[in-house]
């Protein structure tokens, strides 16, 4: 009995040896304490020193307040002897982790408006903020809530009639689009020579250009502090000026400046990764921009990255963060990188930050012959042909779950709500994700598929760059060549080739997608091994450019239709079972891959067009009978005859399930449902901030000089509009666009959803009884 109760008292003993423990943390605290209830210590880094000696699972417990970092706090593998760790609040407190520092400036009177104080930093600030909203630096053009691109942009940004006013602008920055507007370029400013800037940068984009000849602003230039809500930090003498708004007059106004880009490094190895820790229920906020860093290029992507932000996950396994808040961040809110296994990123609410929401990006020594450049690639004889990844140092099996991803990419331009590069089956599910300047998901390139991309709702997409889509990918894998000829006689001679790097299908299911200034799915650049089926497309329609093995199925494509784009030789590409609206978009199509059969048109036109090219024998048209267009129900009721083409219903849950994100999300605008049959009518549109209807009257006919009621007619435009900037007028009948006549509002939308991708395209208009030519923009 004795030796029973020894036991008993020893496995007792065990268990509370290796029982939960919890380490407290306060902004009150000392780092110094031992991390009880009682006392607390002070900072996140101490908390897991002290964890990572423990055993058994532990909780990280932290005090509500503000948590300011000065230096990136780094969890790693090395030593950790608990099992789990679990980063939270205590008692559902609130807790902010910020990459800035509370300043009390001591402001003087400058001039015209202007305060100043004097403020010693090792550092100079990158982000200056006011009640916790970033301020902007002295800039050119001035800030403007409503400018599509970088809030302003002006093309004398940097002429030397505007150089010739900074005395030393030295440490200012170049912000511009790329040429091609396929993201952007950032420059810091080292000097001036004879009103000419020097500066170096540029390296943020993978496919050099110059600057977009418009679309450039300049800041931290000190001549330029003139707007209220502007700052500007002089460096050598220490002093911080700014141009204060009314918010910064209250007593209570509190002023932060940014100290660093990163909050918190989870790192480890493949043969020690760090593992078993999640972070829950915490706010991210204020910290600096991250722009200057983005110098790596992923493979032969558009892409730089930078791989860094408010939470770095590298050489990790089953970690998870959960319910967090990132906000007002400079730049990425969660990299996961290298070898990464099982990490789980759900339910968070990541906006207004300076780059990517989240990012999954493996090790370029991961992959077998890689090209960093677009134009770059292996000689055949060198390539290594064997399939698949070259080692481990890639993410694989991570989740993206439940997210709600907007107004994100505030400085940088070639971002996404969730980027892939160098991963394996990687699962997108139910984010919501809008308000960005590029793709809401992207993945760069082929290696190594296995994706899952379904239930998310994507939309209000590509509002600052073109050529892109709502989903953008691209393939320019180890097979690539932009030559088709080349690709068709290696696809030829080595079958199978393009399945080296896409080894397991990308599928995209479930989705609704919307893009005013692209294609809603983009697949571009020989994206190769692509399952896509039961999606919503809003208005952009879905392009598949030269790529290998895509399958195209029971999709709906509203207000919009089909672009094949320069297809190879034995593509084995299929598209059957859709509904489409417009006409196919065909670009330089020689082959037509294995099936483009049984969709179902909403016009005549449609079909008879799609027949004309040898194709859809056994499609259909007609209205598809939607249950609830208007309201964005896009089933097709009993009896359709949709059905009859092979097309079925399916699920159409989107985005965020999480009930307190759902009510925070917004929702894609659902536009009237566009039909052929419904071009005689006088159809109100608006189009690019103009509205226009159709000729109805021999009144209007006659006021316009028109021989036919053709035409689509505009009666008014809003101030600083598209419309108005490209030059159209009330009374202007537009009656051509590109090659293809209008003869109503309906032909202008359903041309205009065929070639905006081009981002402009010239107009024959009537003016006066006059035709005139113009050329119109679209972005």
């Amino acid at each position: 009995m004795q030796k029973l109760f020894l036991s008993i008292l020893l496995s007792h003993c065990l268990l509370c040896l290796y029982a939960q423990q919890t380490v407290y943390v306060s902004t009150q605290g000392s780092d110094l304490q031992p991390g009880t209830m009682a006392k607390p210590l002070k900072t996140l880094q101490a908390a897991a020193d002290k964890a990572k000696r423990m055993k058994g699972p532990v909780i990280i417990s932290l005090r509500g307040g503000v948590y300011e970092f000065s230096r990136t706090v780094t969890i790693n593998a090395s030593d950790n002897h608990f099992d789990s760790l679990l980063i939270q609040p205590h008692a559902s407190e609130k807790v902010v982790f910020t990459g800035s520092k509370s300043v009390s400036p001591k402001w003087e009177t400058y001039k015209g408006g202007i305060k100043k104080a004097t403020m010693s930093w090792a550092v100079s600030p990158d982000q200056f903020f006011l009640n916790g909203k970033a301020q902007p630096m002295a800039r050119y053009p001035n800030f403007s809530p409503g400018a599509r691109v970088f809030n302003g942009t002006a093309a004398d940004a940097i002429s030397p009639a505007k150089t010739a006013g900074w005395k030393n602008p030295t440490g200012g920055y170049i912000h511009a689009l790329h040429q091609g507007e396929w993201g952007a370029f950032h420059y810091r400013i080292t000097g001036k020579r004879n009103d000419e800037l020097t500066y170096e940068g540029g390296w943020q984009n993978n496919r050099p250009a110059r600057m977009h000849k418009d679309h450039r602003f300049v800041e931290n230039i000190f001549e330029e502090l003139d707007s209220p809500g502007e700052w500007y930090y002089d460096t050598p003498s220490g002093t911080l000026y700014y141009y204060p708004t009314a918010e910064a007059a209250q007593k209570n106004a509190v002023f932060t400046v940014s100290m660093v880009t990163d909050l918190i490094h989870l790192k480890g190895s493949e043969q020690k990764p760090v593992s078993r820790i999640s972070i829950q229920n915490i706010q991210f906020t204020q910290t600096a921009r991250s722009f200057m860093l983005v110098d790596e290029p992923l493979l032969r992507s558009d892409w730089t990255i930078y791989r860094g932000g408010a939470i770095l996950i590298e050489g990790a396994a089953q970690v998870s963060v959960s319910d967090c808040d990132f906000y007002e961040l400079g730049g990425n809110a969660i990299f996961v990188s290298g070898y990464s296994r099982n990490i789980s990123i759900a339910n968070n609410h990541i906006h207004d930050i300076g780059a990517n929401a989240i990012a999954f990006a493996g090790m370029p020594e991961a992959v077998r012959s890689p090209s960093f450049r677009y134009e770059k690639f292996v000689p055949w004889d060198s390539m290594d042909y064997a399939k698949g990844p070259r080692s481990n140092a890639y993410p694989q099996h991570c989740t993206a779950s439940g997210n709600l991803i907007h107004h994100i990419g505030t400085i940088e331009k070639q971002v996404a709500g969730i980027q892939i590069s160098m991963a394996s089956k990687i699962t997108a599910a139910h984010n919501t994700i809008y308000q960005l300047p590029r793709a809401g998901i992207n993945i760069s390139e082929g290696t190594w598929g296995g994706h899952v991309i379904e239930y998310n709702d994507v939309f209000n997409t590509v509002l600052e760059t073109g050529d892109h889509g709502a989903f953008n990918s691209w393939g320019r894998d180890r097979f690539w060549r932009p030559q088709l000829q080349i690709m068709d006689s290696i696809v030829a001679a080595k079958p199978g080739i393009e399945l080296l790097d896409a080894m397991d299908p990308v599928v995209i299911r479930n989705n609704r997608f919307q893009c005013d200034h692209g294609w809603d799915i983009d697949l571009d650049d020989g994206s190769t091994n692509y399952q896509i089926f039961n999606n919503v497309c809003l208005n952009g329609g879905l392009k598949l450019r030269e790529g290998y093995h895509r399958t195209v199925t029971n999709n709906i494509l509203v207000n919009n239709g089909f672009h094949p784009h320069v297809w190879l030789k034995n593509s084995g590409d299929v598209f059957e079972h859709n509904i489409v609206t417009t006409k196919y978009a065909p670009i330089l199509m020689s082959h037509w891959g294995r099936m483009i059969d049984s969709n179902y048109f909403l016009s005549k036109d449609g079909l008879l067009a799609a027949q004309a090219l040898g194709l859809d024998k056994n499609g259909l048209f007609g209205p598809a009978g939607f249950v609830d267009p208007s309201g964005g129900d896009y089933r097709v009721r009993e009896g359709s005859p949709a059905l009859a083409a092979g097309f079925k219903n399916f699920d159409m849950n989107f985005g965020v399930d999480k009930p307190a994100l759902k009510a925070l999300a917004a929702k894609p605008t659902i536009r009237p449902l566009m039909t052929e049959e419904k071009a005689g009518s006088a159809a109100i549109t608006d189009w690019l901030g103009a509205t226009l209807k159709n000729i109805e009257t021999l009144g209007e006919r006659s006021a316009a000089g028109l021989h036919d009621q053709n035409g689509a007619l505009v009666l008014a435009y809003s101030p600083g509009s598209m419309a108005e900037k490209t030059g159209l007028r009330k009374g202007d009948v537009i009656v051509r666009m590109g090659d293809q006549e209008i003869r109503s509002t309906q032909d202008l939308m359903k041309t205009y959803q065929s070639v905006k991708w081009m981002g402009q395209s010239e107009l024959i208009i009537i003016r006066s009884q006059t035709q005139q030519k113009i050329t119109v923009f679209f972005k």
